[in-house]
């Protein structure tokens, strides 16, 4: 309890010294409180742990994040106060790498999902920080969970193949063609109106993560699937791919995920789902020798680094390169 009072004291202290003259007052509270005893009295905080939570959110929000990242967000950062059950302002390093073991052991998870809780908490007592709401953040010592890498499957030019040659629905030919082509992300397909298609350019633009626009591309194979589908319709729905039965409603990314799941089940090709041809396609440009930088820019990645994460570059084109460049 006297150590909670004593670093309250230096929080509060925070916007009027510096960091020699806070450090001065941590021991001058030490030395005289040394042999007194401290109660606490229950009284009202001013800030609550929710409040601080709203307020971080608020600066995300203006930062341009979505409403379903900040949702992740709040559910991150809550369960963690509701777990360790200290007040923002007493939660040391300790207490955070315990929940982090803790959440690991209790749920079975990966690394990859622990350091993404890891990367959330250090982010809101970052700000806790640099708000002055708090002295040091106790993340700052919790470094990058280190995860093994991965190499995640992609489709073979068979199965795409396969795929289309076994679709019965225009429509399912078209959808499987405009992710293939573009590489957008199944939930900026899903959004896509019919007059957002250029066929004479055969581009569009979609809304990416964090609400930005970029132009994606479509082949000419694409194109005439694309064009078959729409002159089949019979609705007046706005949106580019709808349900097949009345009232055909806008198709959303669950009802496109079920429907390549049967797909694959039925053809025999293992783990069907819209973000592989994603995968697939960045894999494919790195092959072909597409600048990493222009398959960021076409991927809507803001880091080249997770453009890296999802191309994977065969090893006989590793050797054809070192042949070219070293040997």
């Amino acid at each position: 309890m006297k150590q909670d009072l004593i670093k309250n004291v230096v929080q509060e202290m925070l916007p009027y010294l510096n960091n020699a003259q806070n450090e001065k007052l941590r021991e001058v509270l030490q030395y005289t409180l040394a042999n007194y005893d401290v109660i606490e009295r229950q009284q009202k905080v001013q800030t609550s742990e929710k409040s601080f939570v709203e307020l971080f959110l608020s600066a995300k929000r203006i930062e341009g994040c979505s409403e379903k990242s900040l949702k992740y967000y709040r559910a991150t950062i809550e369960a963690m106060l509701e777990k360790v059950e200290k007040e923002v302002k007493h939660i040391v390093t300790d207490d955070i790498r315990e929940y982090l073991t803790d959440y690991q052991k209790n749920k079975n998870t990966s690394k990859v999902t622990i350091d993404n809780i890891r990367r959330i908490l250090s982010s809101f007592f970052s700000w806790l920080e640099d708000e002055d709401y708090i002295l040091k953040s106790p993340v700052r010592r919790i470094h990058k969970v280190k995860a093994g890498t991965n190499i995640k499957e992609t489709y073979s030019d068979e199965s795409l193949e396969l795929m289309r040659d076994n679709c019965k629905e225009i429509r399912d030919l078209a959808i499987i063609d405009m992710l293939a082509s573009t590489g957008m992300r199944v939930g900026e397909m899903v959004l896509l109106n019919r007059n957002d298609i250029d066929f004479n350019e055969r581009e569009c633009i979609v809304f990416g993560k964090g609400s930005k626009e970029r132009v994606v591309y479509f082949d000419a194979r694409t194109k005439i699937h694309l064009k078959n589908y729409l002159e089949s319709r019979v609705d007046d729905n706005p949106a580019l791919f709808v349900s097949l039965k009345a009232p055909y409603e806008r198709l959303k990314i669950g009802g496109v995920e079920v429907r390549l799941r049967e797909f694959g089940k039925r053809l025999g090709v293992q783990k069907v789902h819209p973000h592989k041809f994603r995968r697939t396609l960045a894999t494919m440009a790195i092959d072909k020798g597409m600048p990493i930088e222009q398959l960021q820019q076409l991927l809507g990645h803001s880091k080249i680094d997770t453009t890296l994460q999802y191309a994977m570059v065969k090893q006989s084109n590793v050797k054809i390169a070192h042949k070219k460049y070293i040997g």
